[in-house]
């Protein structure tokens, strides 16, 4: 697990790219709160990774600046939720705000049989999205042919769910904690629990706990900020772009090297030391890693090639894929 960067003040991080740990309100779309954030901290450049649903609250992460051309490198971060299943009730949206459609009894429903079951949802497990989603099939996205009282055959998805823990058992609501891949739908694992106890279920209350390496316990709520935007003593946890990324190796560029590497130009591996051994084992194509200049200073990501040019006999090159400062002009 990378390292939380320390908090930036509101005023620093107006001028800094990288990712808000924001604590999104429940009733608000993941696309509102970039919209309000935009107006409040005056920065064009915005955009989120991760959407929650609006009756879900908690960890949003919010990229700033330079951070909006990471987002599908963060789309694989995995994440925790904390989330209420409720027995005995089908809802057409499998969440709180649908409609009920099915109501069975959950009288002779036995705890071990519940705990039994959800343990059962642990692994690799094959999911079929909901109607109520934003994947698109056809162009289409699948909330808008739902809403128009259609429903189409959707491919079931491998996800992965690394940890599923049952923390209490209050008549027919079962409260349980959920670590688990990218593309996983809680509402969708709380109908399919329901499914298989024979009494049908939907998710009543969810609140997303972590993503990679943001923690809701770390996170800023939209309130906080907005009497914040002022420029106030007031402090919220933002990752830089560095931090973001500390995941990926990191590697230091020859200073002779910057310009080449900075316009885009195929360089050698041998100008570069650092974190080698982590990107070179096997002289593997494609493999990313953080670029940095001899200061510190993050460059952008570069991307090892295997491609060999005619006027060297080295076939170990890089070449930039990011770049995050002012392109050199030498």
């Amino acid at each position: 697990m990378m390292s939380i960067a320390e908090p930036i003040q509101i005023g620093q991080a107006l001028n800094r790219d990288g990712v808000l740990n924001l604590n999104k309100p429940a009733g608000w779309t993941s696309h509102d709160v970039v919209a309000r954030l935009r107006k409040v901290l005056g920065v064009r450049k915005i955009g989120h990774a991760g959407t929650l649903d609006p009756p879900a609250t908690g960890v949003l992460p919010i990229l700033v600046g330079k951070g909006t051309r990471v987002a599908e490198l963060l789309i694989d971060w995995d994440k925790e939720y904390e989330a209420v299943l409720r027995l005995g009730q089908v809802t057409e949206t499998q969440d709180g705000t649908g409609t009920v459609v099915l109501e069975r009894s959950t009288q002779n429903l036995k705890e071990e049989t519940i705990r039994s079951v959800v343990a059962q949802f642990q692994g690799r497990l094959r999911q079929i999205p909901p109607m109520y989603s934003a994947i698109k099939i056809g162009g289409t996205p699948l909330y808008k042919m739902a809403r128009a009282g259609r429903t189409v055959e959707r491919p079931a998805r491998w996800i992965t769910v690394q940890q599923i823990e049952i923390q209490s058992i209050q008549g027919r609501d079962v409260s349980f904690r959920v670590a688990c891949s990218k593309g996983t739908y809680i509402r969708t694992l709380c109908d399919d629990i329901g499914e298989r106890l024979g009494v049908g279920g939907h998710l009543l209350h969810l609140v997303r706990t972590r993503v990679g390496p943001l923690h809701v316990g770390q996170a800023v709520s939209l309130d906080d900020v907005e009497r914040e935007s002022a420029l106030s003593e007031g402090s919220f946890s933002f990752l830089s772009l560095d931090v973001v990324l500390g995941s990926l190796p990191a590697v230091v560029v020859d200073p002779e090297a910057v310009p080449r590497a900075l316009n885009g130009a195929l360089v050698p591996v041998s100008a570069l030391s650092g974190e080698l051994g982590r990107i070179l084992p096997d002289a593997t194509e494609g493999k990313m890693f953080r670029v940095k200049d001899e200061g510190g200073r993050l460059l952008g990501l570069g991307k090892t090639s295997l491609h060999a040019r005619d006027d060297c006999e080295s076939a170990g090159w890089f070449s930039m894929v990011k770049v995050f400062v002012a392109r050199s002009t030498s």
